[in-house]
C-alpha cells in the first residue's frame, strides 16, 4: 500500500519514526503481572492477516517510519510469521533502518537463524529470573530451559541480545544483580522495567511494585554506575556498570516520566493504533485497510492519530487487582 503522505509529526512537534507492531495477542506463557491464568484471547477473525499487517507497515513507511519492532503477545507463536518478517526485512536499507523483535525466547531455538536471514540483527528477550522455580511460578509454565536455549541460539545465529527484566518486589528484587552479572558475562545488555498497570491480573499489583530508584541505590552499593548519554528515542536511561563492563538500562514509567522524547506509536494485532501506551484513545486502522479506498483511509487515520497523541502518559498503580489503570492487557497492545 502506497500512500505518499507527509512525515508523522504530532501536536507537540515530536517526529514519529518508530512503530511497534503487534502480530498476535496470544502467548505461550502466562506471566502473573501481565495476564490472568485463564486469559481470553481474541478470536482469530478479529486479527489482521499477515497481508494486512504488511500493507499497514508499508503505509507507515510511506509516512516516515524507519524502525519497526514486531511484538505480541509472543510474535513467534503466530503461524507463518517468518513470511511477514522476510517481506519486511526486504525494506531494510531502503525505507527501514531497522527491523527488530521482542520475544519471550521460548521459540527462538527454532527461529533464530531464520530471523537473522530475514535481516533482523537485534532481539529483546524478556527474562525476569534465572531460577527455575521462580520462573515456573511467575510465568505459570516450566519453560526456563527453552528460554535459555533460545538465548544461546540467538547469539549463535549472530543476533545481538538485550534482556528485559521486570523488577518485582518479593519475587526477583534480590536476584537482579545476579541477572545483570549473568547478562553482562554473555555480552548482553539488560534493561530493568517497573511493572506497568495494564490489564486485570490475579494479584495485587501494588504488592509487587518496585521503584527502580530504590533498585539503583542498592546497585550503587555494589557497583559504580556511569551515566551514558545514549539517546535512542526510547524510554530507558542507560548506565555503564564499571565492574562488569556491560550496559544497564532503567525504564521507570511510574517514577520517572519519559514522554518528552517519545518517537513511537503502537498498533495492535487487530489494527487499533494507540498513540500512547498509557492512554485510551485509539484509531481504527483495520477499518481503513478494509475500506474501499484503503490508502486514502489509512492516510487520514494516521493524521488523526497525530492530532490525538497526548503529551504524556498518566500511569499509576491501581487500588486492587480488579482495578488496573487500564483494562487493556499489554499482550493486546504489544510490548
Amino acid at each position: 500500500m502506497t500512500i505518499n503522505g507527509a512525515p508523522l509529526i504530532d501536536g507537540f512537534n515530536r517526529s514519529i519514526s518508530y512503530l511497534r507492531l503487534s502480530v498476535t495477542d496470544r502467548c505461550d506463557l502466562r506471566c502473573t503481572y501481565c495476564m490472568p491464568e485463564r486469559m481470553t484471547f481474541l478470536p482469530k477473525s478479529e486479527v489482521l492477516s499477515l497481508e494486512e499487517l504488511y500493507d499497514l507497515a508499508c503505509g507507515f513507511m510511506d509516512r516516515g517510519i524507519t524502525k519497526i519492532r514486531l511484538t505480541g503477545g509472543e510474535p513467534l507463536v503466530r503461524r507463518d510469521v517468518i513470511s511477514l518478517i522476510n517481506r519486511l526485512g526486504a525494506h531494510i536499507g531502503g525505507e527501514l533502518d531497522e527491523l527488530t523483535l521482542t520475544t519471550n525466547g521460548t521459540q527462538l531455538d527454532q527461529y533464530a537463524a531464520a530471523l537473522f536471514d530475514a535481516g533482523i540483527r537485534r532481539v529483546n528477550i524478556s527474562l525476569d529470573t534465572l531460577q527455575p522455580d521462580t520462573f515456573a511460578a511467575l510465568t505459570r509454565r516450566d519453560r526456563l530451559t527453552d528460554v535459555l536455549r533460545g538465548i544461546d541460539a540467538a547469539q549463535q545465529a549472530g543476533l545481538k541480545v538485550k534482556l528485559n527484566t521486570v523488577a518485582l518486589k518479593g519475587v526477583n528484587e534480590f536476584e537482579l544483580p545476579d541477572i545483570i552479572s549473568w547478562a553482562h558475562n554473555r555480552d548482553c545488555e539488560v534493561t530493568l522495567i517497573e511493572t506497568m498497570p495494564l490489564g486485570t491480573v490475579d494479584e495485587e499489583r501494588s504488592d509487587r511494585f518496585l521503584r527502580l530508584d530504590t533498585v539503583a541505590d542498592r546497585l550503587r552499593t555494589m557497583w559504580y554506575l556511569e551515566p551514558l548519554t545514549r539517546k535512542t528515542g526510547g524510554p530507558a536511561r542507560y548506565f555503564r556498570v564499571a565492574e562488569t563492563g556491560g550496559v544497564l538500562g532503567l525504564i521507570s514509567p511510574l517514577t520517572n516520566n519519559f514522554c518528552a522524547g517519545c518517537n513511537r506509536i503502537r498498533v495492535t494485532a487487530t489494527g487499533q493504533l494507540y498513540p500512547c501506551l498509557g492512554g485510551t484513545q485509539q484509531v481504527d486502522l483495520r477499518a481503513a485497510v478494509r475500506s474501499d479506498k484503503p490508502a486514502m483511509a489509512l492516510n487520514a487515520a494516521l493524521d488523526q492519530a497525530m492530532r490525538i497523541k497526548p503529551e504524556r502518559h498518566h500511569f499509576a498503580i491501581g487500588d486492587g487487582p480488579t482495578k488496573p489503570a487500564l483494562t487493556r492487557h499489554m499482550s493486546m497492545t504489544g510490548g
